[in-house]
Order: C-alpha cells, then structure tokens, then sequence
C-alpha cells in the first residue's frame, strides 16, 4: 500500500465517523516554544488548554512535522528522520478512550477491502500507564488478550509536550515484527521488533514546570477531557509494503537510487555509504518541505537548522563521489514523490530549487575556503613536528567556517595525519550544551489567553476600515495587566476590546493603525491593534482623559493621515512586487514585507545582487504603473478560484477557504491580500527605491520610500547634488562626469604614493643583504621591516632581499609592524634549501614570540601575529633556530 493511500484512508476512516478534515498546518507557527511543528497537535493547543472553543467537536488531519534534536544520529540507524508524517484523530471534550481505542482497532485491522489497513491482530500489542485499569479493561474488551497488554510509567506511557501545558497518560498500539528482528516480550523487552505504530493520548491534565519526561507535577485536570491520538504514517508504510525500515518505502527509496545514478555507489554495500545514502534522502525531503513553508537558509533559528540540512547533503554525496552539483537532481526527486499530497511542492518547483541550489553553489565555496585554511593548519602542524590536529582546529573549521569534520579527518589522513577526534568531539559536546540550555531558558508555558476565550467565542470583532474610519462601537471588555476590569482612568495603559473597529491590526505585513476612542469627556489613545486567534481586535491603548467603563458606547477613529500613509506603503508594496517579477521573471516571489506610512520593505527570494540598470527599471516600472492610474480593486472569492485567476500568495502562509484578493490594474498586480489600500494607483504617489541588500541566503531586500516621504527624499537629494554641484563650479548634470575625473586624479596619485613608498622599501634591500649575519652555511637576514610596510610589499622586499643572494645558500625572514598587527615573510632560497631549510618550519620558531601564525611551501611561507612586542625575541628564536639547524 502506498504511502499516498495510507494517508487518504486514515483521512476516509475518520471522516465517515464524524470527524472535521484539518489541513496540515505550516511547519512554521507563531510558537515561541517551536522551532518547527513537530506533533499533530500543536495547532490545536488552545482548544485543548480551553482557551478558545474549537470549530468542531471533534478532528482529523495528516500533519507535517519536523523534529531535529538528533540531526547526527539520522542514517547512522534505519530508526530516524527529521521530517515525518503524523496522521491524527482528535476529541475536544467529546468522546474520550472506549472511541479512541474502538477508532484505532477498527481502521488497523480492517480488511483493506473494507477500508482499512488489514493488519494481523494477532500481532498487535497495547501498552496502558501503570494506573488506568480503564484503558486496560478497554483493550480486553476489544479483544487484546491480557499478555499482549503491558504496563509501563510515566517515562513511555504518559504524554506531554516537555513543557507547562495539557499532559495525559497514554495507550500505545505496538506491532509484532517477529523474532527475526529481537526477543520475545513485548514493547518492554525490545522496541526493534515490537514497533510503536499509534500513540493514543488521554488529554485530561495541565502539568507544571519540570525537567525530563516524568518529572513534572500534576497539577489538575483539564476544562474538558480531551483526545489527541499520532499514528506514524511512514512507519505504518514500511510494515504494510513489506520492507524493513523507512527508507526502503516508496517516497525515501528513489531518492537513494538517485543518489546511486549520481555517485557511482551503490546502497547497502557498506555501513559507512549506507549512512551517507540515507541523510540524502531523509534531508532532502525535510529540507524541500522547509523550503516550501518560507524557511531559508541562514545562521540562526529555522535558517541554520535548514542550511545543516542542505550542507549535510552536499557533504555525503561528495564522499560518495559526486563530482558535479546534486541539489537540483534530489529536489525534483522530492518534489515528484510528494507533490501528490503536497501539491505545494509542485506548483512552487522552481523557488524551492532556486533556493535548495543556491545554498549548494555557497557551500561548495566553502569546501574550498576550508581546503585552503586545511592546508594551511596542517602545515602549521608538520613545521612543529607534530602530526595530529588539535581538536580546537578541527572545531574552528567546522563551526566558524562550515567545514565538516568527515573531511578533515579525510584530508587529514591524506596528509599523513590525524585529528584528536575526542577534544574535537567535547568542543561539540559543549557547544551543544550550550544551546541546549539557552533553548530550555526561552521555552516557557504557553501564553494564558484565557481572559479573552469568552470574547474569542463571542464571534469576530466587525472591522470596518475598509468603508471607514470612522465607527461607533460597544467597549466590550477593558483588560490591565491579562486582568479583566469593569473601568479604567486616566494614564493607564489598557487593552480595548470592541464589538467593531475602523482601526486596522497589524498584520501581513502592515502595522497597526493609530487612533483613538472617544466619548462625552473621554480620550484614549491606540497605540497599537492586535488580533487574539486571527479575529479578536485588541486595542493597546493609554487612557488620556476621563473614565472608560466596560459597556460605554464610543466611537472608534483611525488617524487619516497614518491611514493614507499606510495604504501608500502597502499598494505601494503590490507595485514593487509587480515590477520585480516584470523584470526578474516569476522565481522573484514575495519572502516577507513591512509597510507602514511613507516606507516599504519588500523580501524576495532571488540569488545575487541586483545591477543598477535592474534597480532603476523596477523603479520605473513601478512608478509607470502609478502613473497609469491603475483602479483598485478588491472582492472575496474562494482560495481555489483565486489560485486560478493567478492571485499570488504568500508561502508557508495559513489561507482559510474565503480569501480577500487585492487587483491592481487587471494582470499588472493581483495578491491575496487583508490589508488596506489606495483607491487608484496615481494616490500612492512616487516610489523611490533607496536600495537593496541581502538578508539571507537566497533572499534580497528591496526598501522604498513613496508618497510624500519620497518627495522629501528626493528634494533633499536635489538639494545635496546642488551644494556638490555648486562647490565643484559645474551644473548639476555635469556632476557625475566631475566627480569621475576627481576619482581619477585621485586614484593615479595614490598609485604614484604606493611606487614611491615601493621604492623607499626596496631601497632598504642592499642594506639588508650587507648586513646578513653568516651562521654555518647560511647566510641570513632576520629584520624588523620598516614600520607600516603592509603585508604584500613585505612578500615584494622579501623577495627581492633573497634574489640579491645568488646562488648563496640564504635564508630571509622580515617580520613587520603595521596597524598593530605583524605580517611577516619567511623565504629561502634553493641553496639553503638544498642544506634543509624550508620556510614553514621556520615559522614555528617565533609564531608564539608574536602570537601568530602561518605556512607555506618551503620556498615561502607568511602569516601573521598580533603581538607587536614579540618581535626581538621572535627574531632571537629564528637565529637560534637557525643555527640549530646549521650544525
């Protein structure tokens, strides 16, 4: 049975009993306790903490989830994956264990005929926590017999999210492999051959704060008595299509065999490949499916987790022998294997791949920067007679320049050396640790927005601000400090809950209107609007003057100046969108925005700076389309009809099945969009585009100023161009050439300063070679350098100094002092070397002098220190060295 039908019969099953089908939330959601959603239930939390009252009584859903807290340990066993599948059924208050044991036997041992998924029942096992008699009893009834039922403590058998929140005791359904695959008794004895494949929760308690898995306290049952069960769909998959292990299914398999037609190598030949072939297939699923919700590569959070993914990729198929980019090869593997269940993957093909390959083309440079920096540490190593790495070298390339340390132990073994595995490993052990601890001090309990539950049920505040700005309105509740309060006097901050509002929330990327309330001898100020659960209005606001009482009758007012500013900034957001893609092609798509009155910052998804020429065109083309006077347009329809129409949409965003679509000049600009906007174009006013940069990998920013603060720009741009204008004597269009010339003339006089000072250099070279000292054979000149002398001319007088010598066996070190640093060159030449000298030994006699370091090839080695004050005994220790060497 194939992993796409798994899915749809779990759906089916619970569907024709009654169940709500839920899509699969993004892998992102706004939990600060969440990297990435990583249980079926998350997005379900506030119904089951009963802090908002769910749409349905009772669920089903496929959800995607990403967890990476052993991101090491994948392919090293078939057991792992970061990105998996969990297929749910849920019950918010409805029906509670004999359902959701009844639910999960029936669709389990079903024939596949009927539904189901045809499992022996012989071969199924439960596990119950020590106390529930009932689920026990529940279980014997269903026709489980007692041997084949287990008791387990809190550590396997009750539940919770590792934080304060809802917990239960749990009812796991566990399958018989057989005796080939471990011992005889159950979950208990062996986990390989009894396999966890269903993870019944009885959600009835909140737990408080507590560390581990079962050491946290109870403390009391929840509002309702709730049902959150996880089946794991890939596991199910291997057991029904008759493999051993996940990555032999039907959407991980062909990723290997991909990777097999691009190395040469073949999978299950050798331990070591086999691990290398199953992190290919298992991050490049999780990475496109990361990719496909907004997430990009970057240093921190969600982006460094992505880029370990990707980098971890390039790094096995480069030791299975790839020789060629392989990114693009596994992401439309990916895409093909789960488009059908994820069609997202499908339709957004060519962002995902622009993304997952840019990232492969940045790492690939890395390699070899790290090669580099390798060679140079290992020769560090070989000039100290020395031939193991330190762990802290190893360390360093890998966590400050992303070089893995499978191939510095290759390279290393090449070079006929080794690495101290151990001291690198507990410099990890550390770091780990590290950020173990600082992500356990930002976890917290989720936020109690039980205060606004009973206005959340109420229904959804009316915003009126897209027909005025202007409203009157009931106060429905005031809240200080999460607190509910009947009044609220003058220089309290308060939140204002409405029946309506004119005041926009932020949201999509527009901020929040200012405004007021107000009434007979009342002022208050809105500060900020926020929404509770999409569709409370919560009005941050400072009481100015009077008394505002639960119940008033006010009236609601957003400022029109900051409103007319804001619509600006965020049609004028649709018009630069528009161009980008006009200009760049359709892989120029939205990575996230802000917009507030007069500024626009627009995130895009795009590799590589932008030219000049592409800037000025989106700024013209931008600027044409408010010239054009576009009419704007707006209409709810449904998300499928919009999506055929062309609207665009915002990746890894949440859309309900009615969505707001915003039409800017009929094909010219069509989005998905909630926000407030201009009426034609022409009242956006110019756009100025002030520049774009990179704010991660794979992503560009463009900002822009429009309306009124454009013109302020720009007149202040005219007025500095007058001012350079007016002190270079010229007229303004003259500048740009004047200005060129100037750089120029300036440009050729530093040069002309460079050969002057070159020649001051080099002119010390005689003096040098008449006071080379003889020891042995050698003759050597081991100087301080004129001060300032940068590194590159010292390599200049360095050699130069050694081409004076002939055919004499000498030997040159300069080391100099500039800007507080020390460059420094060592070179011999072929008669000293002939006699045993080389370069990069040399610099291991003074480096600690000077507290730096180098290497080379024997003819030439440099480097540098940072301690100024080791020159005279660095250049002692070369002499000592030296004539150590000349015996």
């Amino acid at each position: 049975m194939q992993t796409h039908e798994i899915r749809r019969r779990f759906l089916d099953h619970f569907v024709r009993a009654g169940h709500t089908e839920v899509p699969s939330a993004s892998l992102i959601l706004a939990d600060p306790n969440l990297l990435f959603v990583n249980a079926g239930m998350v997005q379900f939390v506030p119904f089951f903490l009963g802090q908002q009252t769910p749409p349905y009584a009772t669920a089903t859903s496929v959800q995607k989830c990403v967890r990476t807290g052993d991101i090491e340990n994948v392919g090293v066993t078939t057991r792992h994956n970061t990105f998996f599948q969990m297929a749910g059924n849920f019950s918010f208050g409805d029906y509670f264990k004999r359902e959701a044991i009844t639910f999960a036997w029936t669709l389990l041992t079903s024939s596949v005929e009927d539904g189901g998924y045809g499992f022996d029942p012989e071969k199924l096992w439960a596990t119950v926590y020590l106390d529930d008699d009932e689920a026990e009893r529940i279980w014997l009834e269903t026709g489980v017999p007692a041997e084949r039922i287990q008791r387990r403590g809190m550590a396997d058998n009750y539940w919770s999210m590792g934080i304060p929140g809802p917990c239960g005791p749990c009812s796991e359904i566990y399958f018989d492999r057989g005796p080939e695959y471990g011992v005889e008794g159950g979950p208990e004895a062996d986990e390989d051959r009894y396999l966890e494949i269903w993870n019944l929760v009885f959600m009835q308690n909140e737990r408080g704060e507590g560390t581990g898995k079962d050491n946290f306290e109870i403390l009391g049952p929840l509002p309702k008595k709730n049902i959150d069960t996880g089946m794991g769909v890939e596991r199910v998959a291997f057991l029904l299509q008759g493999v051993d292990n996940v990555y032999e299914t039907d959407l991980l398999r062909p990723i290997i065999n991909k990777a097999e037609e691009l190395t040469g190598r073949s999978y299950g030949v050798s331990h070591e490949d086999d691990v290398r072939f199953r992190v290919i297939a298992d991050h490049a699923r999780s990475g496109a499916m990361l990719i496909a919700d907004g997430v990009n590569p970057g240093n921190d959070g969600r982006g460094y987790v992505l880029r370990r993914l990707l980098r971890r990729i390039v790094r096995s198929a480069r030791l299975l022998g790839a020789e060629k980019p392989v990114m693009g090869e596994f992401v439309k593997v990916v895409s093909d294997l789960m488009a059908p269940s994820y069609p997202e993957l499908a339709t957004d093909f060519r962002r995902i791949e622009t993304v997952a390959v840019g990232e492969e083309t940045a790492f690939l440079k890395t390699l070899n920067t790290g090669s580099t920096l390798f060679d140079n540490t290992a020769a560090a190593v070989k000039a100290k007679g020395s031939k193991t790495i330190a762990g802290a070298d190893a360390f360093t390339l890998h966590d400050t320049y992303g070089f893995p340390i499978d191939l510095t132990l290759e390279m290393a073994a090449e070079a006929g050396l080794s690495v101290d595995e151990d001291g690198f490993r507990s410099l990890m052990a550390e770091q780990r640790k590290r950020a173990k601890d600082d992500a356990n001090a930002r976890k917290h309990a989720h936020a109690d927005l039980t205060v606004y539950k009973e206005l959340v049920d109420r229904g959804p505040t009316e915003f009126t601000g897209f027909d005025e700005l202007t409203s009157e309105a009931h106060v429905l509740a005031l809240i200080v400090d999460g607190v509910r309060v009947p009044t609220a006097t003058v220089g309290q901050d308060i939140e204002v809950i409405l029946d309506r509002s004119p005041l926009y929330a932020e949201s999509g990327g527009q901020i929040a209107d200012r405004g007021s309330i107000t009434a007979s001898g009342l002022k208050v100020r809105v500060n900020d609007v926020q929404k509770i659960a999409k569709k409370l209005w919560v009005h941050k606001s400072t009481v100015e003057q009077g008394q505002i009482t639960e119940g008033d009758v006010v009236l609601a007012q957003a400022d029109p100046a900051w409103r007319r500013g804001a619509t600006q900034g965020h049609s004028g957001t649709h018009m630069v969108h528009a161009a980008l893609r006009q200009i760049l092609g359709p892989n120029a798509v939205q990575a996230g925005s802000l917009n507030k009155p007069g500024y626009l910052r627009f995130d895009f998804n795009w590799q590589g700076q932008l030219s000049e020429h592409q800037k000025a065109d989106i700024e013209a083309v931008s600027n044409d389309a408010v010239g054009a006077d576009y009419p704007v347009n707006t209409f709810v329809t449904d998300l499928t009809k919009a999506k055929q129409m062309g609207a665009m949409a915002l990746f890894g965003e949440n859309y309900g099945d009615e969505v707001r679509v915003v039409e800017i000049g009929g094909p010219f600009s069509m989005e998905l969009c909630g926000g407030t906007h201009v009426q034609h174009s022409s009242q956006i006013g110019p756009i100025t585009v002030l520049g774009e940069s990179s704010v991660g990998s794979g992503i560009r920013r463009v900002e822009a100023f429009v309306g009124l603060d454009s013109y302020k720009y720009l007149a202040k741009e005219r007025a500095l161009l007058a001012g350079v204008a007016s002190s270079l004597k010229v007229p303004s269009d003259e500048v740009p050439g004047r200005v060129e010339q100037l750089v120029e003339r300036l440009k050729a006089a530093e040069k002309e300063l460079e050969r002057t000072k070159m020649a001051a250099v080099l002119s010390s070279a005689g003096k040098f070679v008449e006071e080379a000292e003889r020891i042995g054979s050698v003759l050597l000149v081991a100087v301080a350098a004129p001060e300032g002398v940068p590194a590159g001319d010292l390599r200049t007088l360095a050699t130069d100094i050694r081409g004076r010598f002939g055919t004499l066996p000498a030997v040159v070190v300069l080391l100099g002092n500039a800007d507080g640093k020390v460059p420094f060159v060592v070179t011999v030449n072929k008669g000293a070397q002939d006699l045993g000298f080389k370069a990069g030994d040399l610099v291991a006699s003074f480096g600690q002098s000077i507290a730096g370091r180098g290497g080379g090839k024997p003819e030439m080695a440099q480097g540098a220190g940072s301690d100024p004050s080791g020159i005279p005994t660095g250049l002692a220790a070369v002499r000592a060295r030296v004539a150590e060497l000349a015996k």
